[in-house]
């Protein structure tokens, strides 16, 4: 039974990664500042990691990019890249042989034209983007004693059970048969499932062969954000109502939101409805796989029957 450390464990994707981690018969240790009563694991505290044993380290905890604008760029740095290289120097000091690390594509681009792959010169705009990105880099250019890997995925918007982000705002909206007002606006963008994020942590931490570095990860298909309101819909047995407003004023209302307390503002209106699509051979090639398991559909469909 392989021993794995978590942080962040009680966060959205340590909560459906420790289950997962225990049924692929993981012997699995949480590490947080807080403990979540009654559970079936064991819990540690950041200051005990050094002199627990374990195979693999997994490092989840972070402070997530605020839609609302109310963290500070110190909040960023201290979490996303100091915690991170703490986490790190204690895993080289270890006798753990895996570090994985859940950055984002947020440390590579706010924004892309094309296709995002892994060997794009980095140019984040956002304390959230620039603190992931310097934590890779910390990563990165250590020298790894022997017999150690270091990962760092690039995730895109990840869904599952327990997702709060703006998926969950368009699975509120078919709830209530409301209608999706931002149906004028064209685009492609990459989703990540849960499923497929867990299939690859389980994959580098038991194959040896793939090499250490940066992969982004996504789901196959890339699908509009129509497409995506249509299998929530669908998924859920509702039919979503979807309105084409001109989309010059629809940014004027959530410029409007950047100011006053509403549903929508800027930065929630470019997540909705941007192109974003992320290249995942480099992750698929290294764990000799043509597709993953799950499609960007079929992900939908799990999120909506289980969030």
């Amino acid at each position: 039974m392989k021993l794995v450390s978590v942080t962040g464990h009680n966060g959205f994707v340590g909560s459906n990664l420790i289950p997962y981690l225990m049924n692929q018969n993981f012997e699995v240790t949480g590490v947080g500042r807080r403990t979540i009563p009654d559970a079936e694991y064991q819990q540690i505290a950041y200051d005990e990691l050094p002199l627990h044993k374990c195979e693999a380290l997994i490092h989840l905890a972070g402070k997530a990019h605020d839609l609302k604008g109310s963290g500070s760029s110190a909040e960023y740095f201290e979490v996303n890249t100091e915690l991170t290289k703490n986490i790190f120097n204690t895993f080289l000091q270890s006798d753990a042989t895996v570090f994985i690390y859940i950055s984002s594509v947020k440390a590579a681009a706010d924004s892309i034209e094309g296709i995002l792959y892994e060997d794009v010169e980095a140019r984040p705009l956002t304390a959230y983007g620039q603190s992931k990105l310097m934590a890779e880099e910390f990563l990165l250019h250590r020298i790894l004693p022997k017999g150690k890997r270091v990962y760092v995925l690039r995730p895109c918007m990840i869904h599952g059970p327990g997702n709060k982000g703006n998926l969950n705002l368009l699975l509120q909206v078919i709830k209530k048969s409301l209608p999706y007002p931002l149906a004028a606006f064209e685009n492609k963008r990459s989703l990540l499932s849960i499923q497929n994020l867990l299939f690859t942590i389980n994959a580098l931490i038991n194959d040896s062969q793939i090499a250490s570095g940066i992969y982004n990860i996504a789901d196959d298909e890339p699908l509009s954000t129509n497409e995506i309101v249509d299998a929530l819909g669908e998924a859920l047995n509702k039919k979503a109502v979807k309105w084409r407003i001109n989309p010059g004023l629809i940014r004027i209302l959530a410029s409007i939101g950047d100011r006053f307390p509403l549903p929508l503002n800027s930065d929630k209106l470019q997540k909705l409805t941007e192109s974003f699509v992320v290249n995942n051979d480099k992750i698929k090639k290294a764990m000799s796989i043509t597709n993953f398991s799950i499609s960007s559909k079929e992900g939908l469909t799990y999120t909506a029957l289980n969030i």
